[in-house]
């Protein structure tokens, strides 16, 4: 097998114009455009309405190369394109060979007999935005209103044509790998991995499916890897062109999501062979496991959990959407920073949201390796599809060439046919006509799970996110399957709201918030910064949520007195929402078991429901989930003057730590206190005693007193967190003194604080830095002493505790008035 990447240096031009271009593959029109300086930066100020209209031409690429002794020897030669968006038209050497209208899909082109010595391509991208347009314009097909009309009837990422937290840039070009393949006499179709678990081995069945044509005998041999030890080799001789070959792992190391144990891969290696010498080669990467969803009649419903090695687990995490509108910029450095911020924050999933594109393969690598279970969407989102013949056919493709890509990954969990469209067809309003609702059920209650168990048997399938179990069978039920659940945030109802119900398995909630200051800068002008200017709202996709955060401000916050002030509550607001979401849950772990709150990363610096913003600056809502997702949390569940506190713990081994509550009044200082051993049995809830404080706390003085809880585990301080008797914005905060100490250690800083009184939402950040601090947006007491670790490799340039100390800025929720 000879391989010959035509990656690199291209040229491009508009269709129309004479002077070229230099162009980078894998790349893309804006890209090309923004590196030559021809188009404006469409993330700066308003300009993505000027850069969106550029995609109203057709471009074109072309490169030269020349054809190798060794490429030219094969007896099939093959183009191969890993990812063309989307409208292309493929010409070698002057004849077309090909075209393609599905982002999603790899195509490859058997061009052996158009090549020559010297060649040159050419590919044609045909405007996205004139085909969705004029389709559109002929049959109107409904999508969200946050997007070009007719996004539906093309497959490409839907969020390149806009969504309620990103920008309309449908983007065009050479996404992914191109590259010449040339084969003799046989070659590797197929290969599928499946396991069957005993108590203390695992039989590895490796389906091996091969083209051939040549009339020699061939030969497979397969080599596994294990993590540690020696490696197992299996030789086959004279195989035919479906093969099943298997190997009996003893003694497996087995994976498991993040928080549960390890994550060993096995190296699964499938060479095709002939008089020894190599034709072929496949390598894969395993983890050996067990992992189903389990669904079972109980007291409350129907259950929907996660089972992994036997362990039912409760599901951590959030929903992720592409990296970036731009999507050369995106690359595995920056996809492994993003992971590990996840297991910073001690997720152990993730989902994959249908409206975007399905991942690289190094996403699913990091996932390996990291312990990330994935919930993998296929890319259909809130939209109609028209099942005609040449949609399905392509569609059908396109399911397979990824359910083939990614399934030997241990990360991922399940196949869900899409996001939010059974829900839609039974709730949301728009037309409805009866062969469009009847398409949805061929094509994700009949086509894709067929797919599924075709290509992908090991794997659940799920009809739609939300869903209860197809068929338009109340989707969002409490008491079935998965829920979306919105009213906190579009519905305006209270954080509170979240407690009245016990869903199942939560996949999507969530509240915005406005990026970092240093994000909002980077794309306005100091006269832009109002978030009800032009380009603040150009810079908010949701209509009407500026004024959404400004209404919740209201319920919990006095009014900020600048930008940066509101920046920050907006921060406060959204991190307190979701934790009363997620820390209710917890408390009712067996009956719900699973939070994946909406949305984890940006694609652009946006006002949005992010944790992370678009430069990977962690909001408030990121710390928080550090807290509300640890393994062990302490909770507590306050009604009126009671208050009830819950000792979650998701670990396999029981936990036994002592919880030190108090009852503090502002003026007077400790009323009532309390030390008492709590001990949590594994992967359960534990309740303390209620506690009624109505006797002590008269009405007029709730403003007055606070509540401060604190697990302590083998003598460390596990959780800490305050709980208010009234709305923010009513208690009577004093000005805090807060006193910092930085100590430099050898690999890292520790920052000590101390304070005077009370003090909320304690933030810290480096004005010329932008770090990961151990915690931050905390609470402190006076009794406390709050360290903070500060690796040293994230301020490489700074140099001594004083001048990171003249950089520190610390500000608490007394400071935003």
């Amino acid at each position: 097998m000879e391989k010959y990447l035509l990656n690199g240096t291209w040229k491009m031009k508009k269709v129309g114009e004479t002077d070229w271009l230099d162009a980078s593959v894998p790349g893309s029109v804006y890209h090309d455009l923004l590196q030559a300086q021809v188009i404006e930066d469409p993330f700066f100020r308003d300009h993505e309405e000027t850069v969106m209209n550029v995609m109203q031409h057709d471009f074109i690429y072309t490169r030269s190369f020349r054809l190798s002794e060794e490429m030219a020897q094969q007896d099939r030669i093959l183009l191969r394109c890993e990812g063309l968006d989307t409208l292309a038209e493929i010409r070698l050497n002057g004849r077309e060979i090909g075209r393609t209208d599905n982002m999603h899909r790899t195509y490859e082109f058997d061009v052996k007999e158009h090549l020559q010595t010297e060649n040159q391509i050419e590919i044609l991208f045909r405007s996205p935005l004139k085909y969705v347009t004029d389709k559109q314009k002929e049959r109107s097909l409904w999508g969200v209103d946050t997007t070009v009309a007719g996004f539906p009837y093309l497959r490409k990422a839907h969020s390149m044509f806009g969504w309620d937290w990103g920008p309309r840039l449908p983007d065009a070009g050479i996404w992914r790998d191109i590259y010449l393949i040339g084969y003799t006499e046989a070659k590797l179709q197929d290969v599928y991995i499946s396991q069957a678990h005993q108590e203390k081995h695992v039989n590895v069945e490796v389906q091996i499916e091969l083209e051939s044509w040549s009339e020699h005998e061939l030969d497979l041999e397969i080599i596994i890897t294990p993590p540690a030890g020696e490696r197992l080799v299996i030789h086959k001789e004279n195989v035919l062109l479906k093969n099943r070959i298997h190997a009996l792992i003893d003694e497996p190391e087995l994976w498991w999501p993040n928080g549960y144990g390890h994550q060993p891969l096995y190296k699964v290696e499938v060479r095709l062979l002939q008089n020894k010498v190599e034709l072929d080669k496949k390598e894969l990467h395993i983890g050996l496991r067990t992992l189903s969803i389990r669904q079972e009649e109980d007291e409350w419903g129907t259950s929907f959990q996660m089972e992994v090695n036997g362990i039912s687990i409760f599901t951590k995490g959030a929903n992720y959407i592409p990296e970036d509108s731009i999507l050369p910029r995106c690359d595995a450095k920056r996809t492994e920073r993003l992971v590990q911020d996840c297991i910073k924050a001690h997720f152990n999933c993730i989902r994959v949201w249908g409206g975007g594109y399905y991942p690289d393969d190094y996403f699913f690598d990091l996932c390996d390796r990291y312990g990330l279970i994935v919930w993998q969407d296929f890319m259909f989102a809130c939209a109609q599809y028209e099942l005609t013949k040449d949609f399905r056919e392509n569609v059908t493709k396109e399911a397979e060439d990824n359910m083939k890509r990614i399934r030997h990954h241990a990360c991922l969990a399940l196949w869900c046919g899409n996001n939010e469209m059974e829900v839609a067809w039974e709730e949301w309003g728009f037309p409805k006509p009866h062969k469009l609702r009847k398409d949805y059920l061929i094509q994700f209650e009949e086509i894709l799970p067929r797919l599924t168990e075709e290509f992908d048997p090991d794997r659940f399938y799920w009809p739609s996110s939300p869903s209860s179990t197809g068929s338009f069978d109340n989707p969002n039920d409490e008491n079935r399957g998965d829920v979306h659940y919105w009213e906190v945030w579009h519905g305006l109802k209270p954080f509170t709201e979240y407690r009245k119900f016990y869903f199942r398995f939560c996949s999507e909630f969530g509240f915005q918030s406005f990026p970092s200051m240093k994000t909002i800068e980077s794309f306005t002008l100091p006269e832009d910064r109002n978030i009800f200017s032009r380009v603040m709202e150009s810079h908010q996709k949701n209509d009407g949520a500026n004024g959404k955060i400004l209404y919740y401000l209201a319920q919990n916050m006095k009014y900020p007195k600048d930008l940066s002030s509101l920046v920050y509550a907006s921060q406060i607001l959204q991190a307190e929402a979701v934790k009363y979401g997620v820390e209710h849950w917890r408390r009712h772990r067996g009956r719900c078991m699973g939070s994946l709150y909406w949305q984890l990363n940006d694609c652009w610096p946006v006002a949005s429901w992010s944790s992370i913003d678009y430069y990977g600056r962690w909001k408030a809502l990121h710390y928080f989930a550090k807290r509300f997702y640890d393994p062990v949390l302490l909770s507590a569940l306050d009604e009126g003057c009671t208050v009830q506190l819950h000792l979650t713990n998701d670990l396999l081994t029981q936990v036994s730590g002592k919880v030190h509550w108090k009852l503090v009044h502002r003026w007077d200082g400790l009323i009532q206190e309390e030390v008492r051993d709590l001990t949590a049995a594994p992967l359960s809830v534990t309740k303390d005693k209620l506690l009624d404080f109505s006797g002590v706390i008269e009405e007029r003085e709730e403003r007055e007193y606070y509540f401060e809880y604190t697990f302590i585990l083998d003598g460390k301080q596990k959780s800490h967190d305050v709980l208010l008797f009234t709305p923010l914005k009513h208690f009577e905060f004093g000005k805090p003194t807060i006193s910092t100490k930085i100590v430099e250690e050898e690999s890292h800083y520790v920052i000590y604080l101390t304070t005077d009184t009370m003090t909320k939402y304690v933030e810290l950040e480096l004005q010329d830095a932008d770090v990961i601090f151990s915690d931050n947006y905390f609470d402190i007491s006076p009794s406390m002493v709050k360290a903070i670790r500060l690796e040293k490799e994230q301020v490489a340039s700074r140099e001594g505790v004083e001048k990171l100390k003249e950089a520190l800025h610390i500000r608490s929720i007394v400071d935003i008035v």
